[in-house]
């Protein structure tokens, strides 16, 4: 019997940010051919302005769209999603779109204290879906919680960049920056897809017990929900990712090595 299509699954990220929801995506979905494509030449998005960002998502998924199928495409940027999934389910409306977003709600639900802590770039923090979003849970929040947020300004690009040690540097500063605001934050809201690939570094910047929250996991569970399909049958192997990038391949073969310990051949977005 021959197998059936495969199902196709974008993800989109400013660089190797997404690299974090890859791997989730990758254990959830291991039927699915997982098509990678950084914006490293642009990257990092966190500091540049909205509007540019969205004209820049729209082109770079409209081409990708031009080159290749796909059956889900995941924003796999904290940045994008909130500047640009608006728009693009706006044009793409035949492409479920998965996008991903500070994991305000659980971080409430989970934290003792009544206090958490979000970091995030600072084009997330300023947006007007953050803020909807900061609103809503806010409200649906048993007590009288607080939520305090620190723009981790330079992290994306050193961890974009392969520096751990400056990562480890920047974790520590804008974390302890947080703590000095609040000191009894017991719950972090990583707020930027790069950030869990340094997460010793975040604990170590601590100095005591504090929950990390990603929502990677999440986003993969949306993502199979919406593709049941997507499982390989008996005895078939994992279809190969394929991986582009809009800068320097190098830099996104480097990541792959570093964070997911995979060898990966990227290709130009048109390829």
């Amino acid at each position: 019997m021959s197998a059936g299509p495969v199902t196709a699954v974008g993800v989109f990220d400013s660089g190797v940010g997404g690299l974090s929801v890859w791997r989730a995506l990758r254990a959830a979905l291991p039927g699915a051919h997982l098509s990678y494509l950084a914006d490293n030449a642009w990257a990092p998005y966190g500091e540049r302005p909205a509007e540019a960002l969205r004209g820049r998502v729209a082109a770079l998924v409209r081409d990708w769209r031009a080159h290749e199928s796909l059956d889900l495409l995941v924003l796999a940027c904290n940045t994008a999603t909130a500047v640009a999934i608006d728009a693009l389910r706006q044009e793409h409306p035949d492409l479920p779109i998965v996008g991903i977003e500070p994991a305000l709600r659980p971080a409430l639900a989970a934290t003792r204290s009544g206090r958490v802590g979000v970091v995030a770039t600072r084009a997330t923090l300023n947006s007007a879906r953050y803020q909807a979003l900061r609103s809503a849970c806010l409200a649906d929040a048993a007590g009288r919680p607080s939520v305090h947020e620190r723009a981790a300004d330079g992290l994306a690009d050193a961890i974009e960049r392969g520096d751990e040690t400056l990562a480890r540097a920047l974790c520590h500063r804008h974390l302890r920056a947080l703590l000095d605001d609040a000191p009894a934050i017991d719950t972090l809201v990583l707020g930027c897809t790069h950030y869990p690939l340094v997460r010793e570094a975040w604990l170590a910047a601590s100095e005591g017990p504090i929950a990390l929250i990603d929502p990677a996991e999440a986003v993969a569970r949306r993502a199979r929900h919406l593709l049941p399909g997507a499982e390989p049958g008996k005895g078939e192997a994992r279809p190969s990712p394929t991986w582009r990038c809009t800068g320097h391949p190098e830099a996104l073969r480097r990541a792959t090595r570093q964070w997911l310990d995979l060898p990966a051949e990227v290709r130009s977005p048109q390829s």
